[in-house]
């Protein structure tokens, strides 16, 4: 190792326990370019600012003692802004309020990975908690079996941190919080204020209910005050984080996080939107089979999906590509979309084949996105991938919504093909959390919803 190297792993190391106490103690995030810096992984840490070489470590470190010793927390602190001040100051923070009790409804595949999320070592979500987890018994050893399947996963590895069950008093206690379970078969059932929630976000991950009505039972029961459906809604409006979350307002107490294919392809489309224009496009995508696709030949609703998911590419539709035009609506009518199964448990791949209104190259394509990438507006929705040799389980467990595969793209004239990388399960979670933050972390003044921007 260089002498350079083991100094910024020197002072990485000092900046943990600065993080964690600052995360613990006083419920401030800390931010570089929209990313979060995390405190339970100096290799994470190292990473990050070898991305922005520029950084002035040890500047960092006195902004990060400066905070902790003025108190200041409850909020998200940008470090491009704080680095540039000469002090440190409540203004250079983003206020999260009061603390919001979210419950998960459904626990499974997305509902234990925003739990994972939410609740990750090292990881500050001001302004919410997680409160409660509404789910079926399934079983005798119900809670137990739920405790596993939130620590041991077999595409995203043994949780790092500590979960127990806690079958007196029916709740996981994950990293120390506690987090009540509720079992009910029917929203109409809970009570949430007897179970000390109020004020609450629900996040429904089970895909029931998919339109306004059928949402509004959740609003209906005492002491849940917003819903967030995980899943593309009828009757509200579908939010890509990065690209809409400014329509939000006040008085929209239930929202969709639209799917993981529409994050994926969302917040590219709109950087090519913006630079070139888009006269029409198909979406193709490549998607991992799901718990709703027959593992062995059986009788299904849709035809091909009753197909063995496991050993057969599947044709399939999605409303992905037209689901675009509700977070970019110039973008109304000029997208279509299909969609194949294919026998891979995570990871997709969506295939953007656009006709601009400008002619274009290769280069040019794969620097603007690249550039959106590293920008602190889209570092969370916009990966970039130069790899040679990459393949789908290489973006198991990322962030982003979507990974440019650019050694792949293809232009011809106004004609370009993108290929798109996504974890359709963990990086559509983040863009879900994302805009979970950013609910909780908002002001309402006369009627109007004055918006914070969170990771």
């Amino acid at each position: 190792m260089t002498d350079t190297w083991l100094q910024t792993l020197s002072q990485v190391e000092s900046l943990i326990p600065l993080l964690g106490k600052l995360g613990r103690e006083q419920s401030l995030k800390v931010q570089l370019a929209g990313q979060t810096l995390m405190s339970d992984s100096v290799t994470g840490l190292m990473e990050l600012f070898d991305r922005y070489p520029g950084v002035d470590l040890e500047r960092v470190k006195q902004v990060l003692t400066d905070a902790q010793e003025k108190g200041l927390g409850n909020g998200v602190l940008e470090l491009e802004e704080a680095l540039a001040d000469a002090q440190i100051s409540e203004g250079l923070l983003t206020a999260t309020g009061d603390e919001t009790p979210v419950v998960l409804y459904g626990f499974g595949r997305i509902g234990r990975l925003l739990a994972r999320r939410i609740c990750a070592l090292g990881h500050t979500t001001p302004g919410m908690k997680l409160a409660a987890i509404v789910v079926r018994r399934a079983s005798d050893k119900d809670l137990e079996k739920r405790a596993s399947l939130l620590k041991y996963d077999s595409v995203h590895g043994t949780y790092d941190g500590v979960v127990k069950a806690d079958v007196e008093n029916e709740q996981l206690i994950v990293n120390g919080n506690p987090i009540k379970v509720i079992y009910a078969s029917d929203p109409a059932e809970v009570d949430y204020v007897a179970e000390g929630i109020e004020g609450a976000l629900l996040v429904d991950n089970t895909g029931r209910w998919r339109d306004h009505d059928g949402l509004s039972v959740h609003l209906s029961r005492p002491g849940i005050e917003r819903v967030v459906l995980t899943a593309p809604g009828k009757q509200m409006k579908n939010i890509v984080f990065g690209v809409n979350d400014s329509d939000i307002e006040a008085e929209d107490q239930i929202l969709s996080a639209a799917s993981c294919t529409t994050n994926a392809i969302t917040p590219i489309l709109s950087v090519l939107e913006e630079k070139y224009g888009i006269e029409s496009g198909h979406v193709e995508t490549v998607h991992a089979y799901t718990n709703d696709q027959n593992l062995i030949d059986n009788v299904h609703k849709g035809d091909r999906r009753g197909r063995a998911a496991a050993m057969n590419m599947v044709m399939t539709e999605t409303g992905a590509a037209k689901a675009v035009s509700k977070a970019i609506p110039s973008l109304e009518g000029k997208l279509s979309g299909s969609a194949i199964r294919v026998p891979v448990i995570n990871v997709s791949i969506a295939v953007l084949s656009l006709n601009l209104k400008a002619g274009t190259s290769v280069e040019e394509i794969n620097a603007l996105l690249k550039a959106s990438s590293e920008s602190a507006a889209l570092t969370g929705q916009i990966g970039y991938s130069d790899a040679a040799d990459a393949v789908s389980s290489d973006f198991i467990g990322s962030e982003q919504a979507g990974v440019l595969d650019s050694l792949s793209t293809k232009v011809r004239g106004n004609q370009a093909t993108l290929y798109v990388w996504y974890d359709n399960e963990y990086g559509y979670s983040c863009q879900v959390v994302r805009l979970m933050e950013k609910l909780t972390q908002s002001v309402s003044i006369g009627g109007q919803v004055v918006e914070e921007r969170a990771a």
